[in-house]
């Protein structure tokens, strides 16, 4: 079996340092952790099948099938499979304006 390795680009990364620091604030520490435990999970199982990932329908909309997307709700993992290496994009819940969101982020617009 393929194992890929699974890369945080600098904005999953600022996705993920944001998302702790909202929900710790919000909630409490112990939440914020629970919260990036299973996305953690989440983007560790990407490195034996990253595949079974749907596409975005925002994407799709475009005609553009080159992202993928997991879900530990309601945050949605933006990735894409290049070669050997997934690379994580974004790290969003799905409430947000995501058509906005995907075209600042992925296509630069």
């Amino acid at each position: 079996m393929q194992r890929y390795e699974v890369l945080l680009t600098g904005d999953a990364e600022r996705d993920l340092e944001e998302l702790f620091d909202y929900i710790s604030g919000h909630h409490s520490q112990s939440a914020a952790r629970h919260v990036l435990d299973r996305i953690e999970k989440s983007i560790a199982s990407l490195c034996s099948f990253p595949e079974r990932g749907s596409f975005p329908k925002e994407l799709l909309a475009l005609g553009i099938r080159d992202y993928r997307q997991v879900f530990f709700k309601p945050y949605r993992l933006i990735y894409r499979t290049v070669g050997i290496r997934v690379y994580i994009y974004l790290v969003v819940d799905g409430r947000r304006d995501m058509q906005t969101l995907l075209a600042r982020r992925l296509l630069g617009a």
